[in-house]
């Protein structure tokens, strides 16, 4: 049974991150410590989680993370991703530095080898959201996937505190789509981000009207005939690609990860936290715990 004051707040780590960082070294100033550890993303990133929280209130926080390129859709499909270069150099230490921050805040970071941030997101909204309500914060529109009557996606638009919220009455408002259908228009026009190519040929404006009109990819396939021969000729050529790239545009929500809600709970590690501030000499950024729910970090850790 949910109870309703109860608001879980399930953090994209990697998008906050890849956001900070580039937010803040556009101008080619990246800030390092006096030894040389560039800390931009990181400190960008405490600045985004925080605009979130004081934003959404949650009770509880999860950050969730990739843990490398190696996945088991990289298995299905070896060019899956294939077209990203590599991170830049100044962001690379950051990326196990930005953990050991959310660890000393006292904030669960969930991750799983072979997964990615998406399917543990996708994994643990299914688990807790007949628990509480459960917020997705990320700047991946493939998540609207997960909407439903207790799962809020949380796009971060441009700009400081800029937030598209997505229910399942604005998606259908704003896109025409329900959930499910988010994930059959990947199916046809496939993703360049993620480098998959779904049907040769259909790009979004194509796929939407099939989707709108034959409800899903099943749909669509009971009435070829009715297609246009151009098109229905192109989905015919391609019909396992069109398989393939919905398998691929699914997150999954059987991930093998749990994180109960007594373990989650939305309470700052302040004494750790801020030795670790001092550490990356982030100075004055302490002032973010004010007004929020700290705990000893002895306490905590029993």
């Amino acid at each position: 049974m949910q109870e309703t004051n109860r608001k879980v707040l399930l953090v994209d780590g990697m998008a906050l991150l890849f956001r900070a960082f580039y937010a803040t070294s556009y101008t080619g100033y990246i800030r390092k410590t006096s030894a040389g550890l560039p800390t931009n993303a990181v400190y960008g990133f405490i600045q985004y989680f925080f605009d979130a929280i004081n934003t959404f209130k949650p009770t509880h926080v999860i950050c969730c993370w990739d843990m490398g390129s190696k996945t088991f859709r990289t298995e299905q499909f070896a060019d899956y991703k294939g077209n990203r270069g590599d991170a830049p150099e100044e962001l690379i230490p950051q990326f196990d530095l930005v953990k050991e921050v959310v660890e000393a805040m006292g904030i669960q970071n969930v991750g799983i080898v072979g997964f990615e941030a998406d399917d543990c997101i996708g994994t643990l909204a299914t688990q807790l959201r007949n628990e509480a309500e459960v917020y997705i914060l990320t700047g991946d529109h493939d998540m609207l996937q997960l909407v439903s009557e207790t799962v809020k996606v949380v796009i971060m638009k441009k700009g400081k505190l800029n937030y598209a919220v997505y229910d399942l009455a604005t998606l259908f408002e704003e896109r025409q789509l329900t959930p499910s259908q988010v994930i059959d228009l990947k199916g046809f026009m496939g993703d360049t981000s993620d480098n998959y190519p779904g049907v040769k040929g259909i790009g979004e404006k194509t796929a939407l009207k099939l989707i709108l009109e034959y409800q899903s990819i099943e749909g669509v396939l009971l009435n070829l005939d009715k297609l246009p021969k151009g098109v229905r000729g192109k989905i015919e050529a391609d019909l396992d690609m069109l398989h393939l790239s919905r398998d691929l545009a699914t997150i999954r929500l059987n991930a093998p990860v749990r994180c109960e809600l007594n373990v989650c709970s939305w309470r700052i590690q302040v004494e750790t936290a801020s030795r670790k501030f001092e550490e990356l000499e982030f100075g004055g950024l302490v002032k973010v715990f004010e007004g929020h729910p700290i705990v000893d970090a002895d306490v905590f850790s029993v």
